[in-house]
């Protein structure tokens, strides 16, 4: 049986401003080793606070989260930022890369912020990452050398460099053409496949969805399906 990586139990969230709201109600599902999962919904139905309470950035909420058997809901902050840099990968919609940097340097940050490696090592892997991706090639250009998609390939080797047990993504592709989109769906089907890397990506793309393993879909707050 596959490991469970991440589980929800009867996630519940309020905004309060100016009257109190129930944005999130009593959502529960797991995600196994290697699944590939899509969050679906309109525009406001919830799945980005569904993420950021699911990467522990937001702990404003009622319920239990789980993350490879730890349960989030008592942490301390440094804990849950050890956490967020050692066992989920996060991938935006736009790459926050830093031009000062070349490429190499960008995807080694969170490997020389997390200290489990020396800096030769963190330098390895990043060029192993690289090289899964397919753009080694570029690894001492500055990322405003780089195409769009060029730039969130590299987003996504940062995002793998302390070998996540989970990837989040909120629109990874929002901001791609259709190759490009096409690309980095085709990395992300790979690194389940290959590599057992479990995938949870919110998008407004139902196309890409569509060629995930598993689709959960939101409206108003609630999973209405999850298949």
């Amino acid at each position: 049986m596959s490991k469970v990586i991440l589980e929800a139990k009867s996630i519940q969230k309020f905004f309060h401003d100016p009257t109190t709201v129930e944005v999130l109600k009593q959502i529960s599902f797991t995600i196994n080793a290697g699944e590939f999962v899509s969050v679906i919904g309109k525009s406001g139905c919830g799945k980005s606070t569904l993420l950021y309470i699911l990467s522990t950035m937001d702990t404003d909420y009622n319920g239990e989260l789980f993350i490879d058997g730890q349960n989030m809901r008592n942490k301390k902050e440094y804990e849950l930022a050890r956490v967020r840099n050692e066992l989920i990968g996060f991938v935006f919609q736009f790459h926050y890369l830093l031009n000062e940097f070349t490429v190499l340097r960008n995807v080694m940050l969170p490997g020389l912020k997390l200290g489990k490696y020396s800096e030769q090592e963190v330098e390895h892997r990043a060029l192993e990452k690289l090289k899964i991706l397919g753009i080694d090639n570029e690894a001492l250009k500055k990322p405003n050398q780089l195409s769009g998609g060029q730039k969130q390939r590299v987003a996504i080797a940062r995002a793998l460099i302390n070998d996540p047990i989970i990837l989040m993504g909120d629109e990874p592709t929002g901001n791609l053409d259709k190759r490009n989109t096409d690309v980095v769906f085709d990395i992300f089907k790979e690194l389940s496949a290959e590599y057992k890397q479990s995938l949870l990506i919110v998008t407004h793309d139902n196309e890409f969805a569509k060629q995930t393993s598993r689709i959960i879909e939101m409206s108003d707050g609630k999973i209405i399906s999850d298949k």
